[in-house]
């Protein structure tokens, strides 16, 4: 008989809330009117946070809000004159109104918005983060893998330089356990949740603004995906409706849910703004389970050296496409599917697709 391991003490069980938000969109704004737009959203989803902690109890600890929740995505702005409309700055007041939310709720705040960075002037990044409940940012993902937008890979020597291996993949040690974020499509892309999941993440917050469906969707697909085959806990928020743009607003919305490390949903959330997905964490469970010799304990039988020689040899998407002369360059929004073309046309001539 196969026995557990022993383990030190996990966190007592706690619960979860993906947060099923709407989101008003500040597209139609200047930046003014934007960044009074974006401090009104913060308010209202803070009375949200609030009003669930009463409801659900003192048992909630973690909230996750949805992808860019209190702006909506670009719809033909530049690069730059986005990052001057709806990005944060990183200690601006923006992260300084959610830290007070956490702080109100004493919850660890789970979140995305797009954010500057002083190094890469010009340009932006979308950044999940983490804030705890004294109102500090405790973690920031920057999304590895997006269309149209700037990623870290696009000035991959430069970010590596300043922020290391460890600052593109950063997971949380927190009392709720250890904690990690991947952003929306990216859920899509194993590899994410797999780097998180080796460096110890137990819970995966999710933001993501996907399509409202009654069939299963990729993306629905691959939450439980990540979840049974890193062993860990996927709390994934949805928008409940974009609102302000021409795009018909209830596109993206329903589905919020919690999926636990065996890939079972625990709670999901129908169409609308909710509290639904709401259901406990059991980190002790999880680590028993992560140790425990047998064919489930899918993490601890990956053969890593198997495939290291094949990630190594090709290069699909190139890095540092936002660099030249060493610099980084804040491109027009054509540069990304340009650059896909190319992708697909170099794959395509070597036969890799």
């Amino acid at each position: 008989m196969n026995e557990a391991l022993d383990e030190p003490a996990a966190p007592p069980r706690y619960a979860a809330v993906a947060l099923q938000t709407r989101c008003d969109t500040v597209n139609r704004f200047g930046i003014e009117e934007a960044r009074q737009a974006m401090l009104q959203s913060i308010a209202r989803v803070g009375d949200q946070v609030l009003a669930a902690c009463r409801f659900i109890g003192p048992q909630l600890r973690l909230v996750v809000l949805p992808e860019y929740f209190m702006t909506g995505f670009p719809i033909g702005e530049g690069i730059e004159s986005w990052a001057k409309k709806a990005a944060v700055a990183p200690d601006g007041p923006e992260m300084e109104k959610l830290g007070e939310v956490a702080q109100k709720a004493n919850v660890y705040l789970g979140g995305n918005a797009y954010e500057q960075d002083r190094h890469f002037p010009g340009l932006y990044f979308q950044t999940c983060f983490i804030i705890d409940p004294a109102g500090s940012v405790i973690l920031r993902y920057r999304r590895l893998v997006s269309m149209y937008a700037p990623t870290p890979h696009d000035v991959w020597d430069r970010y590596l330089d300043i922020y290391g291996i460890e600052g593109v993949f950063p997971v949380a040690e927190t009392e709720l356990g250890r904690l990690a974020c991947c952003a929306s499509e990216e859920i899509l892309f194993p590899e994410i949740c797999r780097a998180h999941a080796l460096r110890g993440a137990e819970v995966i917050l999710h933001p993501t603004s996907e399509i409202a469906s009654p069939e299963l969707t990729p993306k629905d697909i691959c939450k439980r995906a990540r979840a049974i085959e890193n062993q860990a806990y996927v709390v994934s928020a949805n928008t409940a409706g974009i609102f302000g743009t021409a795009i018909p607003p209830e596109s993206a919305d329903a589905m919020s849910k919690v999926i636990d490390f065996k890939g079972h949903v625990l709670a999901c959330a129908g169409a609308g703004e909710s509290m639904v997905a709401n259901a406990d964490i059991d980190i002790a469970a999880l680590r028993a389970a992560r140790r425990l010799p047998g064919m489930p304990a899918y993490l601890s039988r990956q053969r890593l050296e198997a495939f290291a020689g094949t990630y190594s040899a090709f290069s699909v998407y190139p890095p540092n496409s936002l660099m030249r002369d060493g610099a980084p360059y804040v491109p027009e929004r054509s540069h990304f599917l340009d650059t896909h073309r190319q992708t697909i046309r170099r794959l395509v001539e070597a036969e890799h697709i």
